[in-house]
């Protein structure tokens, strides 16, 4: 029989980019504990490089401390180990042998338990920062572990990035677009990076920065001092 020629038919589906997977944890009460900041972002956005620059301008100031999340290595706990961000003990690293969404959303048991010891090292501890591994668009948060969110992108991936949506760009509490001395050099538009992403945002924030420019992320570290009241 002869094959049958003809078009295919394809239906575009809508997606509401503010939607995440379902947080299936409750946010935990906040009296009597750190006040906990996540971190996320796709690989190479310059997470590690942001929790570095908020160690080293709230580390005197704050009793602080750091969670950090890889998929098999502890590479960056590491790297902020090396760097002298902190005292090594306020450093805890979680290998998520997984997509580095589940340990920051699905199950959250590993980032708890990691936090819980560094309250129980450091008492009267202020803050503590969570950096997920890197992922896509979509990886958020549980309200569980997190009580405000910052999702970091970089020119490097495109000025598109922002309005390509996602909940990470909707929904964090801030979003920050990294790495603007190099825009320039990759061909990314800038302004219609800002423009997209307050498009995509509505009224929450968006902070552009370049950590060779202002190494201590001065915008970054007044919102975190704002969060803590």
């Amino acid at each position: 029989m002869p094959a049958e020629h003809g078009h295919g038919h394809f239906h575009a589906v809508n997606f509401d980019p503010t939607v995440a997977e379902p947080d299936h944890h409750e946010a935990a009460p906040k009296h009597g504990r750190a006040f906990r900041i996540g971190i996320g972002g796709p690989v190479g956005s310059g997470k590690t490089a942001l929790v570095a620059a908020l160690c080293r301008a709230l580390g005197d100031e704050l009793n602080l401390a750091v969670v950090t999340n890889d998929i098999y290595t502890t590479e960056d706990a590491d790297f902020l180990r090396h760097a002298g961000v902190l005292d090594v003990e306020r450093i805890e690293a979680v290998q998520t042998g997984a997509c580095p969404h589940t340990a920051i959303r699905d199950d959250i048991t590993a980032n708890l338990d990691a936090v819980e010891r560094l309250e129980e090292r450091f008492p009267g501890l202020e803050l503590v920062i969570i950096e997920s591994g890197g992922d896509n668009l979509t990886a958020v948060f549980s309200r569980g572990l997190a009580d405000s969110q910052v999702f970091v992108v970089d020119v490097a991936g495109g000025d598109k990035v922002p309005r390509k949506g996602g909940p990470g760009v909707t929904t964090a509490d801030l979003l920050v677009i990294n790495k603007i001395d190099i825009a320039h050099l990759v061909g990314a538009d800038l302004d219609v990076m800002t423009s997209d992403a307050h498009r995509m945002r509505g009224a929450l924030p968006v902070i552009t920065q370049s950590l060779v420019d202002t190494p201590d992320a001065p915008e970054v570290v007044d919102w975190v001092r704002k969060q803590l009241g």
